[in-house]
């Protein structure tokens, strides 16, 4: 049985159903578990080791571009990067369509939580995103929002999908929203699509991110960078705030009221792969935030890297698609932020406060 600690929302593969952790003696790490990002400034000092699962030092490094081929794909050997990424891009595109489809249309929401929703088309996104993954690569393992995790687990390769990154906004019909679909060889992240909505209501157009490893990241096939901005009095960033309305949000309010003070302003999106990828584009300089889970990042990481970004936790550590917060910037401008959410993180961790990373023991 596949289990998430403190984050009920992976599924057991062969019955897909809905589980919650049980705590004991933390299993191995899965195949496609868990590598840190580059950018790590010191070893895990605060980190409370028995909750946390072991850190690998991979590098990670990622990006765009296709090929073809739809037919499914020999289990054996690396899988070609720009092969894995034609078929993310194809799977973005199917959830994009059932999206398209209905965003101009009534909605059917059903609440997850007090304040968190799930809409009909969010289910309907997630299965035409899968059915594009399962044809082309059977054997790979799979972990979308809405389903939990599918597929051969014990692969190497785990695709890791958002059907609709924001679907707060996706029902009020105001953008910004996304669907993401990014792909993680033994912990690290190689390939990453974002399908972003951009407009309103009855003038919805879309402009998609792509990026594999090694291969630049694109907008709409142009090649895009970062920023260079170096000052936080000069920047433009953007921040997001969970549903749990606790510790780790209150912190963040405080930094959301420290940087607007010093900034040229913070938004909020409300969907971490946008923000990612509007740091990848260079309209912003910097985007941060506590909790975000495997899905919202693991597509727009990839792109953000590619593009020249910069990746670590909220104090400094390295970052996986599987930690509890996540500090993302132009690179330049990196040093000063981690001024502002590292002592905030080291004070959560002092208090007690879990920010180990979100992982699936066995």
């Amino acid at each position: 049985m596949l289990l998430v600690k403190q984050c009920p929302v992976l599924a057991c593969s062969s019955q897909l159903r809905i589980v919650p952790f049980r705590s004991g003696p933390v299993a191995p790490k899965l195949p496609w578990q868990s590598a840190c990002m580059p950018g790590c400034c010191r070893p895990p000092a605060l980190l409370n080791t028995a909750k946390h699962s072991q850190l690998l030092s991979r590098p990670l490094s990622l990006c765009a571009q296709a090929s073809s081929s739809d037919a499914p794909h020999a289990a054996s050997g690396p899988e070609p990067l720009p092969e894995l990424l034609r078929v993310a891009t194809a799977a973005a595109q199917e959830g994009a369509k059932v999206i398209s489809a209905a965003v101009d249309q009534p909605r059917k929401i059903t609440m997850k939580g007090a304040t968190d929703l799930v809409t009909e088309t969010d289910r309907l996104s997630e299965e035409a995103i899968l059915g594009v993954i399962s044809s082309a690569y059977p054997d790979h393992a799979v972990l979308g929002e809405e389903g939990g995790v599918s597929g051969n687990t014990q692969s190497e390769y785990l695709w890791v999908v958002d059907p609709i990154d924001g679907t707060t906004n996706f029902a009020h019909s105001y953008p910004s929203f996304a669907v993401s679909v990014g792909v993680l060889h033994r912990g690290t992240p190689i390939v990453g699509c974002v399908v972003e909505f951009l407009g309103g209501p009855h003038a919805w157009g879309t402009r998609t991110y792509t990026a594999h490893k090694g291969g630049g990241a694109f907008c709409n096939g142009h090649p895009i960078r970062t920023s260079t901005n170096p000052e936080v009095t000069r920047s433009l960033l953007v921040t997001g705030f969970g549903y749990d309305h606790g510790l780790a949000w209150q912190s963040n309010m405080e930094l959301f009221k420290e940087l607007t003070d010093v900034s040229q302003g913070v938004r909020r999106l409300g969907a971490a792969a946008v923000d990612l990828c509007h740091v990848a584009l260079g309209v912003v300089d910097a985007t941060w935030e506590y909790q975000l889970k495997p899905w919202d990042v693991t597509g727009g990481c990839v792109i953000l890297l590619e593009a020249g970004g910069k990746l670590t936790t909220m104090d400094g550590q390295p970052y996986s698609v599987f930690s509890r917060s996540m500090l993302a910037s132009n690179g330049p401008l990196h040093p000063q932020l981690l001024q502002y959410t590292q002592p905030k993180t080291e004070a959560l961790l002092r208090q007690g406060f879990d920010l180990s990373e979100w992982f699936v023991p066995r």
